[in-house]
């Protein structure tokens, strides 16, 4: 029997191993670029995971500030066991508040995934409308001219996890 999500939350320095072992799995399938363990330690505060009652870490996902209007979700995944249980859409919601809360204007994904972010309420766009995103890290990835990953945005024009909700329901309807 699978554990029950209890809690999504910020991640602590204790979830970095799990949040390591989640991306670098869906990285060695090519789906997330590989994350070191020290960038995963450096970064902690921007993650925010899925735990269980058992508070195993069963999904993650970062929100990344580039400034006061402009953020990125990274390394969103799932534990292949957990997935389809709505775990990846429960961390959406987390982030989605989160820059709600800091007023952020514009959430942006570079992703292999672009359907769950799409129900998300994430539309399609040109990796060149995220300029910082492109000379941060795209031009120093090996992957740069055989990139497979769709960019995609959402402005954030009303409470983001209200509006998340209501196109849960309505999937689910």
């Amino acid at each position: 029997m699978m554990d029950s999500v209890t809690t999504i939350r910020k991640a602590e320095l204790c979830d970095v191993p799990a949040i390591f072992d989640m991306i670098n799995h869906y990285a060695l399938e090519r789906v997330l670029l590989p994350r070191s363990l020290t960038d995963l330690y450096e970064s902690v505060r921007e993650f925010t995971v899925a735990g269980t009652d058992q508070r195993a870490v069963i999904g993650c996902g970062a929100l990344k500030f580039y400034n006061q209007d402009l953020a990125e979700i990274r390394s969103l995944c799932v534990n292949p066991q957990s997935q389809g249980r709505g775990v990846g859409r429960r961390v959406m919601e987390g982030l989605l508040a989160e820059a709600e809360r800091h007023k952020v204007k514009t959430l942006f994904a570079l992703t292999q995934t672009p359907e769950f972010f799409s129900r998300c309420g994430f539309h399609e766009a040109k990796r060149e409308r995220f300029p910082m995103k492109v000379w941060r890290d795209c031009l120093r990835c090996d992957r740069y001219f055989r990139c497979s990953e769709v960019a995609v945005w959402r402005e954030l024009t009303r409470p983001a996890v209200e509006e998340a909700q209501q196109e849960a329901a309505a999937v689910t309807a």
